[in-house]
């Protein structure tokens, strides 16, 4: 089992950073290779940089009061709830479909269910 992730390709875990504006401010992030090519695929699916979809995370982030006090953090949470809304069905692998083209607030629905469905059956069990 492991193997598959041993073995995999070193260069995804090694960290990279990259400098952008958000606001006027340069800020650096230091992510590994492999969130920066997940965040390149999310942005390019609705057209934009890496660069305009942070930023863009950042002002949504912030318009929801939510406190990123570790935003990469958060970026490398956003990376994996994309692989795994993908893995679920939730959002298209057609990687021309627009992330934005999904209904959002019905996925987020359907994943509260999920949820709730989960500790109900965990609960059982216990």
């Amino acid at each position: 089992m492991c193997e598959l992730f041993i073995k995999a390709d070193p260069h995804l875990w090694e960290s990279r950073t990259r400098s952008l504006r958000i606001d006027g401010v340069v800020t650096s992030i230091r992510i590994e290779n492999h969130f920066w090519v997940t965040l390149e695929e999310i942005g390019a699916r609705d057209g934009m940089s890496v660069a305009q979809l942070v930023t863009r995370l950042w002002h949504e982030a912030m318009d929801a009061n939510h406190d990123l006090g570790n935003f990469t953090s958060f970026l490398r949470v956003c990376c994996t709830r994309y692989h795994a809304l993908i893995a679920s069905g939730d959002i298209s692998h057609d990687l021309e479909r627009p992330i934005a083209s999904h209904p959002a607030r019905d996925i987020l629905r359907a994943e509260t269910e999920r949820r709730e469905k989960a500790k109900r059956s965990s609960a059982t069990v216990n």
